[in-house]
Parts: structure tokens; C-alpha cells; sequence
């Protein structure tokens, strides 16, 4: 079989004749010339020559060579008696912020046999990346505090993946690890207040690989680190492009990724503009009182008909706050039944489910919400709402994100409708209900067929380089294709922003088909308003 076709990390049986007088060969050589003849020159480590002498000559010769690519030739990482070909994995790691997720590849077959996922155990350092950041500035203990937590998360992936699968750390051959810049700068051990400083030149962009016990990462074998292409613009959004695949193409496209941060790629074969941006913890539910992650009694589905408010949530549990699907959803519906205009206001007297609330950052003063959930529809007890400066906060974030958009496709003169597909990544993208996004002005309003719903886009493009050697070249490619923007260096960038803080947008005829709803909704011939106790 051709080198090129293997991953990062193989297994290959070899039958190594026993030494005798006429070949007093050395049990290295036996191996390495074993290798040679199958295609592989392969470096051998001390730690492994060691355990040549007796376990070869124990083993009769019949032994199987765990390898790992080390970014330039294979590396024996150890034998194993017999053969155990058949037995070769990887991981894939998304080293996010906020969660770190794993997914653990069988090598021979391409199957993921166990998915598991954490929060980031830096949490308690800081809610936030920046915070994070300076908790390392200048702090030689505090940056390799971080780096261990870090190791110690994926650690607890592999076991809590081994008590899935069976398949222990001891059989990862390969790992290949994407994280925003600030992520991989903490793993690696590298300050990353230069990813935040001017001129955000960051300690590496370039990756590469890693022994698992320099991170302090119960492996034998190597970890990639996808590279980053600019401060903001980390290996998550490499391997997520890798996953995408639309550089290779003609057509325009356009790859959109929005958490906390919101970073959007557009291009084709012949260019990649890219920009990121604070989308703000909005489209986590992290704005409102009672916003959550997605997770049971989390309501990520909201529906509004002649005034009934019904609600679906995570589990089929009571509600016990809403996460950025159900916010989405939920600001939709307010629109499109009229609860709430188009700058957001909230139109007092619709619905008894409008109500009068204490601001929750200044009780002194009241303002109106949307009870979603009376109290004793909730889990907790008590109202659940949605307040003004709820939905103010969300609109400026679909603001940020629907510029983002509109700045990069006017930079190189185009239109939305020369955009073929419409890339959505991440757990907000996967989870999201995409008409809802648009009706709010999200995203713009295209033909629903060109949209591709990716999901975790950066752990599948792990996966994907775990047994595809060759994409490492993809992968050092689009990192050096890519073309950054700075957004806060566009002198019209906020006015842009600005015209986007309406629902849908400003100009209503560039979303007909929200126009088109809007029509039908409110010609429609209402019963009395729900939402009545």
C-alpha cells in the first residue's frame, strides 16, 4: 500500500528472522531493514531500542511496530508481541474555550468508536478567553498552571473515552488537536498576551507535532496542532475549513462559525478573506437572566400561533431558561406575530405575556419583558423572561455577526447572491433553526438550498486528518492562503453594524421572504391572544 494513503499513526506485523551465525545482524537493524522492505524508513528512539533485547527474541520475531509521523518520517513508538494490526486508533480533539471535545478513531476503518466532551477545566481562571490571558501576562507559574489544566482535561477525555470503547490513552497512536490561537498558545505552554496586544503578532501560528508526553498528554504517540492564520483566526477554523473543502472549488461560499466569538471565511480556489469578531456570549444564552447552554430544560424551540406561546425544551423537561436556539426562535416569533417591531421594541398590551419586570442590573428602575414560562410552568418556580435589554443585546450580536458577512462579500465587490453555499459551524449552527435565523437577519436571506449545516466542523476536520496524511498539505495550505481583516480597522464597520440592529435589517427588501411572512401572519384572521393563565 502507498505511504500516502496511511494517517498519522499505523501499525504494521513484522516476521524478523531470528539471529544465527551466518546473520548476527543486531535486533535494530532486523527491524528497521523489516520496515525499510515494507516501504518504511522509520526513526527508532532510545526508549524503544531498549525493549529490543529480550522482548523480540521472547516474541520468536513476531512482533508488531506501532508508528507514529512525527511531520517528516514515521517513528517506532513501540512493539507489541504478535499481531495486533488490527488495533490502531487516534483522537480528534476540539480544544475549545469554553468545552473540549474528543472524538476516538479506529485507523484501520475511519469509524469513530466514542465521543465525549468536557468543559474546559480554565473555566475557574476566567469565564473568558481575555481573562485568561491576563492571568498569564508576565506569569511564568500562572501560564504553566494553565498548561497542565489543559493536558488534564484531554487526560480525563481519554478515560472517560476508554470507559466508553475499552480503547485506552496506552493505543492512541495520534491525536491531532484544533483550538482557537489563545487555546493551542496555552496548551503548548506559549504567553498568549501577544495574540491580544498590537501589532497581535502571535508567540506561533504554525502548529506541528508535539510528543504527547512534552504537553504532559497520556499518549505514546504524537499530537498535531492545526496552525492559526492570525490572531483571532485559529486552527479551529483550519481544520473547519478542511472539513468545508470549498478552497478546492469555483463557486463562491461563504463559512460562518459564531459562539462567543464570531470568525467567517469567504472565498473559493483563487482567494480566502477572512475576519473575526466579539459576537458575545448572546447566541450561548449567556445575556439573560435565565439564559443557559444547551443543555436538559434548556428551551431551544419556541412556536407562536394566533398568540399561543408553546415551547419545546431539551429533555422534554421543564423549562428552566432558554440558550440561543430558543432565543432565536423565540425573537422571531415575537416579531412575526408583532410582540416586537423592528427595532426591538416590545410592543406593550400584545399579549398578557408582556409584562413589567425590575431590571436585574439596577432593581430600581422596571422595564417590559416576555414571560415565556409563568411560574408555575418553570422548573424553578418563578417567572421566566425575556427582558428589553435582553433583546437589545441579542440584536446587537446578530448585528455583529450579519456584518461580518456583509463587510467581507463588499470588500471584494460582491453580492449575496453570488454566494453558492452558506457554511454554518459549530453547536449554535448545528442546533440553530435556520428560518428563525434569517426572519431575525442572522443570516442573509438566500435560497434555503444553498445553506450546509456542518456542525462541529473542527472536530470532523480532526477526525478527518487523523487518517488522511495527505491533508496535512491541504492544511498548511489554507493557513497560508488565508487573507485576515482586522474589523476594527474598517472605518465604516459600525455603520454598517448599526443599519444591521433592526429585525430583519434595515432594508426589508433584501429579506423578501421574511417580508413575505410578515404579510401572512398579520392578514391572518386571529383568535383571541393566548398566553392567558
Amino acid at each position: 500500500m502507498n505511504q500516502k494513503t496511511y494517517g498519522l499513526g499505523r501499525k504494521i506485523y513484522l516476521e524478523l528472522q531470528p539471529p544465527a551465525e551466518e546473520d548476527a545482524r543486531g535486533d535494530r537493524e532486523r527491524l528497521l531493514e523489516e520496515l525499510e522492505a515494507q516501504g518504511i524508513r522509520a526513526a527508532l528512539p532510545l526508549s524503544v531500542l531498549r525493549s529490543l533485547y529480550p522482548f523480540c527474541r521472547e516474541a520468536e520475531g513476531r512482533v508488531t511496530a506501532a508508528l507514529g509521523w512525527q511531520g517528516e518520517k514515521w517513528e517506532v513508538l513501540g512493539l507489541e508481541a504478535g499481531n495486533t494490526a488490527r488495533s490502531q486508533y487516534g483522537a480528534a480533539v476540539d480544544l475549545g474555550s469554553t468545552t473540549i471535545m474528543m472524538e476516538v478513531i479506529d485507523l484501520n476503518t475511519g469509524e469513530k468508536v466514542a465521543s465525549q466532551s468536557i468543559f474546559n477545566p480554565q473555566i475557574p481562571y476566567g469565564e473568558e478567553i481575555l481573562s485568561r490571558i491576563f492571568y498569564t501576562k508576565d506569569q511564568p507559574d500562572h501560564l504553566m498552571e494553565l498548561q497542565k489544566k489543559t493536558a488534564e482535561g484531554v487526560n480525563r477525555l481519554l478515560r472517560l473515552c476508554e470507559n466508553e470503547s475499552g480503547v485506552s490513552g496506552s493505543d492512541i497512536l495520534c491525536m491531532t488537536v484544533a483550538g482557537n490561537t489563545t487555546m493551542t498558545h496555552l496548551l503548548l505552554g506559549l504567553f498568549p498576551w501577544p495574540v491580544f496586544e498590537t501589532p497581535f503578532a502571535p508567540v506561533a501560528k504554525e502548529g506541528g507535532f508535539f510528543l504527547g508526553a512534552e504537553l504532559g498528554i497520556e499518549i505514546p504517540g504524537y499530537a498535531y496542532v492545526f496552525p492559526a492564520a492570525a490572531n483571532y483566526l485559529g486552527g479551529d477554523i483550519i481544520s473547519g475549513l478542511l472539513e468545508a473543502g470549498f478552497d478546492r472549488e469555483k463557486e463562491l461560499s461563504v463559512f460562518i462559525d459564531i459562539g462567543t466569538n464570531g470568525e467567517l471565511v469567504a472565498g473559493n480556489s483563487e482567494f480566502l478573506l477572512a475576519g473575526a469578531g466579539a459576537a458575545g456570549p448572546a447566541l450561548e444564552g449567556g445575556i439573560s437572566r435565565y439564559g443557559m447552554r444547551a443543555e436538559a430544560g434548556a428551551v431551544d424551540g419556541v412556536s407562536l400561533v394566533r398568540g399561543r406561546l408553546d415551547l419545546h425544551t431539551i429533555g422534554g423537561e421543564k423549562p428552566r431558561g432558554i440558550c440561543g436556539s430558543g432565543i432565536t426562535e423565540l425573537l422571531a416569533e415575537l416579531f412575526l406575530e408583532g410582540w416586537v417591531d423592528s427595532a426591538g421594541s416590545l410592543n406593550e398590551g400584545c399579549s398578557e405575556r408582556i409584562i413589567k419586570v425590575k431590571n436585574h442590573l439596577d432593581p430600581e428602575k422596571e422595564e417590559l419583558a416576555v414571560c415565556y414560562a409563568w411560574a408555575e410552568e418553570s422548573a424553578q418556580g418563578e417567572d421566566l423572561v425575556f427582558t428589553q435589554s435582553d433583546i437589545r443585546e441579542f440584536i446587537r450580536t446578530k448585528a455583529a455577526a450579519h456584518t461580518m458577512v456583509e463587510y467581507l462579500l463588499s470588500e471584494f465587490g460582491l453580492e449575496g447572491e453570488e454566494i453558492s453555499r452558506f457554511y454554518l459551524a459549530g453547536g449554535f449552527g448545528t442546533h440553530l433553526n435556520l428560518e428563525a435565523a434569517v426572519t431575525i437577519g442572522l443570516y442573509p436571506d438566500l435560497p434555503r438550498e444553498k445553506f450546509r449545516i456542518l456542525g462541529n466542523a473542527s472536530l470532523k476536520g480532526a477526525a478527518r486528518l487523523l487518517t488522511d496524511q495527505k491533508a496535512l498539505e491541504e492544511v498548511r495550505r489554507l493557513a497560508e492562503r488565508i487573507t485576515y481583516l482586522q474589523f476594527g480597522n474598517a472605518g465604516d464597520f459600525l455603520e454598517k453594524m448599526y443599519k444591521a440592529q433592526f429585525l430583519p435589517y434595515t432594508d426589508l427588501e433584501q429579506y423578501p421572504t421574511v417580508k413575505e411572512k410578515l404579510r401572512e401572519r398579520r392578514t391572518k384572521t386571529r383568535e383571541p391572544r393566548g398566553g392567558e393563565r
